[in-house]
């Protein structure tokens, strides 16, 4: 009993560092992290985070790939350059960031290897691309000991694509790399990262690129746990199609640019604005039919917050928007507030090293 108070008390505390997260840098040398380890494995991202002093420390690299024509000339230019890439067939495959500034020189769109929160059928290269990733921000753990816990997604709603393949291709690579993986759903890793105060009770709402995640918690318990398959990827493809721009230039605009805080300005702006509040209506239609067709839902005397992290939910007024749709659907289940993420790009991973660290002890 005094061991589980402690797991407590030590994922509390945790859950309260602050983040202090940067991009991987070009020419940078991956890591051997020490102690717990929290890997945000996502369809836009792969972020990884320690526990580091007073701070949890993340490290973001983009989960893209750009191809190119294979050269001796072009190795020697990419080598001497820092610029990550493994060769294959002819082509050299660009990863990371560096993909997307190759992207934007050719006018085009970087590839994925995950597609809607699940590694991509489409690319036969996409595991290998996702794994040499991995392993711009990782290096094998020198002791074979240490815990490495990794987010997955909820079971998509109303579609057959298994998260099961997904999660044992990645659990059995980190396992090759002497760590010791667990999973954590990425809804639930939110609410470990963001509802410590509220005793872990809550609804945790990842708005990632591929998906958005949902996890009803009870004291850190996940009671429901699904996805839906849309979100930041999807909103930059439609409004790509319905202006004719391509979707890394639109997802540019949408992260650089846009606000949902004031009228659109422009049809690319009024596209987003629509799209987004075509998701936004989407996820929470799904959170109450879903909730009404449980019978799991837990008595709880008191009303509970909504946690929401994710690149998606960065614009400003993307919580008044929230807010404003809530007021469309018929929750059963009573909402105290609803709370932006201190830090949406990393909660996934700071949730996920919460969960490793209260594992190891």
């Amino acid at each position: 009993m005094a061991n589980d108070l402690e797991n407590i008390d030590t994922a509390i505390e945790a859950s309260k560092k602050v983040v202090v997260s940067r991009e991987k840098e070009i020419g940078e040398s991956a890591e051997y992290p020490r102690g717990p380890v929290g890997l945000d494995i996502g369809t836009s991202h792969v972020v990884m985070a320690q526990n580091k002093g007073k701070q949890i420390q993340t490290v973001k690299q983009l989960n893209a790939f750009f191809t190119i024509p294979y050269s001796k000339f072009t190795k020697k230019i990419l080598l001497e350059n820092d610029i990550s890439f493994y060769e294959k067939d002819d082509l050299f495959y660009i990863l990371g960031f560096s993909a997307e500034n190759f992207a934007r020189m050719f006018n085009a769109d970087t590839r994925r290897t995950m597609e809607q929160g699940l590694l991509s059928a489409r690319e036969n290269e996409g595991i290998t691309v996702l794994k040499s990733i991995i392993n711009t921000l990782i290096k094998g753990s020198p002791n074979r000991n240490e815990i490495i816990c990794f987010s997955v997604p909820g079971a998509p709603l109303d579609n057959l694509n298994s998260v099961v393949y997904h999660e044992s291709i990645i659990k059995m690579y980190l396992t090759s790399l002497g760590y010791k993986p667990s999973s954590i759903n990425e809804g639930l890793a939110t609410v470990m990262s963001e509802l410590a105060n509220d005793n872990f009770t809550g609804i945790g709402i990842s708005m990632g690129g591929g998906m958005c995640n949902v996890c009803l918690s009870y004291l850190s318990v996940p009671i429901i746990t699904y996805s839906i398959q849309k979100g930041g990827d999807y909103i930059d493809t439609l409004v790509g199609l319905s202006v004719g721009e391509n979707a890394t230039t639109i997802k540019s605009i949408k992260e650089n640019e846009f606000t949902l805080a004031t009228p659109p300005k422009n049809r690319v702006e009024t596209a987003l604005e629509i799209y987004y509040i075509e998701l936004v209506h989407t996820l929470l239609q799904s959170l109450e039919n879903t909730l009404r067709k449980t019978d799991k839902i837990p008595k709880i005397s008191t009303s509970i917050p909504i946690a929401l992290s994710g690149g998606t939910v960065l614009p400003n007024g993307f919580k008044e928007l929230f807010e404003k749709t809530m007021q469309e659907v018929d929750l059963p289940v009573n909402i105290s507030t609803v709370r932006i993420a201190d830090d949406p790009l990393n909660t996934t991973a700071k949730g996920a090293m919460v969960m490793a660290l209260s594992e190891e002890i």
